[in-house]
């Protein structure tokens, strides 16, 4: 009895031993990956802070600069007109971009083949690059040799680069024509994992289209939409190219934002230390409104979003 009894423990420690050694392989397998994101990620993060703090052009020695590169920046008011120009570019493309987004995404989501040739068509604007859609809106909408000329359309033929309204509207529409299709596809994703089971107890009990799109539709989607928004907000701080192509930051200074101004700062005034700066803001921006909107999704960030069956 005392023999079989003091073997008992034994089985448990064998079998986490096994487990260890069928998972240290697994383990072994994101040291590439953790090497790639210290080469690429937490290096260059650590130069940019570093330089934050120093005197360079680009081309000679660099020389340190303590708080100067700071102080400097943060008095300047240009850098808050980026600031509030990139937040204002934010919000416009999460209002415009969510809710036609989801509802493509919800559209798409049919087995229809009539569906399916049109998500086709909708994902077509994924496969351009930014400066190449700049480029063909631009010439587009040119007043003297764009749409406006060639179709006989008089209300196209307006200076819509010259204009600081109109330059600002047009890149909110811009980036919501290229980016659309991108979270077209997650949403469509999202709405296809919703058990058709759900639908069909709703047609039972007499709910309607709109009903279930508002009491299963989007309750489910609620993860998707918060990972969605997580990059379009995100990503909204990088529009760099499309608005360099497209206005160049003007008219004036209607359109630089924070992504843009440090281009200007660093590569046409080479001022490295105060580009640094606002590389470094737009990382503590962009970390901090990632993790606002991931605790918006709750304490269990692994949940199912079939949470409420």
């Amino acid at each position: 009895m005392s023999t079989s009894t003091q073997a008992r423990p034994a089985a448990p420690t064998q079998q986490t031993a096994k487990a260890g050694a069928r998972s240290s392989p697994l383990a072994w397998l994101t040291l590439p990956a953790l090497v790639f994101f210290l080469v690429f990620a937490v290096v260059p993060l650590v130069g940019v802070l570093i330089l934050s703090f120093a005197n360079w052009d680009g081309i000679g020695a660099i020389g340190a600069a303590g708080m100067g590169n700071w102080t400097s920046v943060l008095a300047d008011p240009e850098l808050y007109n980026a600031l509030g120009l990139t937040f204002m570019i934010m919000i416009a493309s999460w209002l415009v971009q969510t809710p036609i987004s989801l509802l493509l995404g919800v559209f798409t989501a049919g087995s229809q083949k009539y569906r399916a040739a049109l998500a086709v068509l909708y994902f077509l604007p994924l496969l351009l690059s930014s400066a190449a859609v700049a480029i063909a809106f631009k010439a587009l909408l040119d007043p003297n040799f764009g749409l406006a000329m060639g179709l006989g359309l008089p209300f196209l033929a307006q200076d819509w680069l010259g204009v600081p309204q109109l330059a600002l509207g047009l890149v909110i529409f811009v980036i919501a024509w290229q980016f659309v299709p991108f979270h077209t596809l997650i949403y469509q994703g999202g709405v296809r994992q919703i058990p058709k089971s759900l639908y069909e107890a709703a047609q039972i009990d007499g709910a309607g289209t709109i009903k279930q799109f508002f009491h299963i539709t989007l309750p489910q989607l609620k993860y998707t939409i918060i990972t969605s928004s997580t990059l379009m907000v995100v990503g909204s701080l990088t529009y760099f190219d499309l608005i360099f192509v497209l206005t160049g930051g003007g008219p004036g200074n209607s359109t630089r934002i924070l992504a843009l101004d440090m281009y200007l700062r660093g590569f046409r005034a080479n001022l490295m230390g105060p580009a640094s700066v606002i590389a470094v803001i737009l990382v503590v921006i962009g970390l901090a409104l990632a993790l606002f909107l991931q605790r918006l999704g709750g304490k269990d960030k692994q949940g199912s979003q079939l949470e409420g069956m």
